[in-house]
C-alpha cells in the first residue's frame, strides 16, 4: 500500500458517521452591471488576463500567432487539433513541455474574471499549470454574475476536481513588483465561444 492510499484510508476510517450537509450559500447582491460579458472582460483584464475576439472563418484568430509559434500545443477542446494527446499521458508531469493549452471553462465568474475548469474539461489537471500559456474557450451565456452564483451550479458537487483560474499566475512579493508567470501560466486568454451544442 501506497502513503498515499495509506493516509486516504485512515480519513475514510475515522470520517464522523453520518451525512454532513455544506451550509446554504448566501444570495449576494451581485456587485456587477447588468452586461456580465462587459465585466468579466474588465476584471478578467485587472487580474492580467486578455479576451481574444474570434474571426468570422478562425475561432482562434485573436490567438492565431500564439498558436502558429508553438512547438506543443495540447488541446482538450473539438475546435482545434493540438499535437499532445492529453488522453494518452500518463503522468500528470508529461505536460511540463507544452506551449499552449486549449480547454473550454465550465462558466466564468463577472465578479471576479475567473473561469472554472473541472477533470472533464482538462482531462490532464496538470496542463492548467505547467503550460506556458492557456487559451480558454467560454461560451457569454456560461457568465454568473459572482462567486455565489457559481457554487450553486452542480459541476461543484458532481466533479472529483474543480478549480477556478483568475488570469495568469502572478506574485508580487519580490520587492513589490508583480512578476506573471513566476509559477504557472504565463498568459491566460479568453476566446468568447458559444458551444457548439448551443
Amino acid at each position: 500500500m501506497s502513503a498515499r492510499d495509506a493516509i486516504l484510508a485512515e480519513i475514510r476510517k475515522n470520517r464522523p458517521a453520518g451525512e454532513h450537509l455544506l451550509p446554504a450559500v448566501p444570495r449576494f447582491t451581485p456587485l456587477v452591471g447588468d452586461d456580465l460579458v462587459a465585466e468579466f472582460g474588465e476584471r478578467l483584464k485587472r487580474m492580467g488576463g486578455r479576451i481574444a475576439e474570434p474571426g468570422a472563418d478562425d475561432v482562434f484568430a485573436g490567438v492565431r500567432e500564439r498558436l502558429d509559434g508553438a512547438k506543443v500545443v495540447a488541446s482538450a477542446v473539438p475546435e482545434l487539433a493540438g499535437n499532445r494527446d492529453l488522453e494518452a499521458v500518463a503522468r500528470p508531469r508529461d505536460v511540463d513541455d507544452v506551449d499552449v493549452a486549449v480547454v473550454r471553462a465550465v462558466f466564468g465568474i463577472a465578479e471576479t474574471g475567473s473561469v472554472l475548469f473541472t477533470e472533464g474539461q482538462l482531462i490532464v489537471n496538470a496542463v492548467a499549470y505547467l503550460a506556458q500559456h492557456l487559451v480558454v474557450l467560454l461560451d457569454p451565456a456560461d457568465i454568473l454574475p459572482n462567486v455565489q452564483a457559481a457554487y450553486l451550479r452542480p459541476e461543484f458537487g458532481q466533479a472529483a476536481y474543480a478549480v477556478l483560474h483568475t488570469g495568469p499566475s502572478a506574485t508580487a512579493d519580490i520587492e513589490g513588483v508583480l512578476i506573471h508567470g513566476a509559477q504557472g501560466v504565463r498568459s491566460l486568454t479568453v476566446v468568447l465561444q458559444p458551444r457548439a451544442n448551443a
